[in-house]
């Protein structure tokens, strides 16, 4: 069978979220329908998935993402997503990121980092994942990251951990001076933001998180805009399309497909 393309998407092998007071939230990883909504749209187009993660693990997915509230309140819609992951054999045995790399990026058309907890854990300053970040930058192909993926962006710093570490300490001065020459510099985007996380830490990680993704990015160079909490909203600029939250997956697709297809395209008629 004859595929449209190919989609790296990158997840975390982290099993634990480091928390504020020594706290750690075990429940971290990848939202059900951040990840299972796009890949299953992407799948039913015609394109090639490819998992990866840093240590080649089985990722965790977050409990507190398997509710009907994230299928728009639909209870049936939620288990027949369920029975979707449980399909994706890629998802329960990715590939490492390092041997992604190894193998060739040039055989993807894009990459997509889904949301949860997951990429603040690990994916943030991956050297590894920076290199996959700073490859489809450089060849302009559709880079996709939504709710708390877009902090994978951090990891193309050359310097990420210098940076993640100065932002964890409180250190803003610090982490600004250190993330100069990001390629995301200037860019629009948007993540997660400080007003959704504050609501979603007494209820859901029991904690607070070491630093708010939006002010990491802002503070790393990025034109970060958000809407009020759990509004859908995603922002393309250049390569780059970013969603808010958890509901704005659909929306997200509907800026991913085109860029694809107008990628993949211009690929075949060079």
């Amino acid at each position: 069978m004859t595929t449209k393309g190919k989609v790296l998407v990158l997840v975390s092998s982290g099993h634990g979220l480091p928390l504020k007071d020594g706290k750690v939230y075990t429940g971290a990883g990848y939202y059900l329908n951040e990840l299972t909504v796009p890949v299953r749209t992407l799948m039913n187009e015609g394109y090639e998935i490819t998992f990866a993660n840093p240590k080649g693990n089985t990722p965790q997915m977050d409990v507190n993402s398997a509710i009907p509230d994230f299928f728009g309140g639909d209870e049936a819609k939620l288990q027949d997503y369920l029975k979707f992951r449980d399909t994706l054999t890629g998802l329960k045995n990715p590939t490492r990121i390092a041997d992604v790399i190894a193998s060739g990026l040039d055989r993807y058309d894009a990459v997509f980092v889904p949301g949860g907890h997951g990429p603040m854990m690990d994916l943030l300053d991956d050297p590894d994942a920076g290199t996959v970040m700073r490859h489809f930058h450089k060849t302009s192909k559709p880079t996709a990251v939504l709710c708390h993926g877009p902090i994978s962006l951090l990891s193309a710093l050359p310097n990420s951990t210098e940076v993640v570490a100065a932002l964890s300490a409180g250190d803003v001065a610090g982490a600004h001076a250190k993330a100069q020459g990001w390629i995301y510099s200037g860019y629009k985007m948007t993540i997660f933001s400080t007003a959704e996380e504050q609501q979603r830490e007494p209820l859901e990680i029991g904690g607070k998180v070491l630093f708010y993704p939006d002010f990491a990015l802002t503070t790393a160079g990025g034109a970060v805009s958000v809407l009020p909490p759990w509004k859908s909203y995603v922002v393309q600029d250049r390569e780059l399309i970013s969603g808010q939250n958890p509901f704005s997956d659909y929306e997200l697709l509907k800026l991913l497909l085109p860029a694809l297809d107008a990628k993949t395209k211009s690929v075949s008629a060079a």
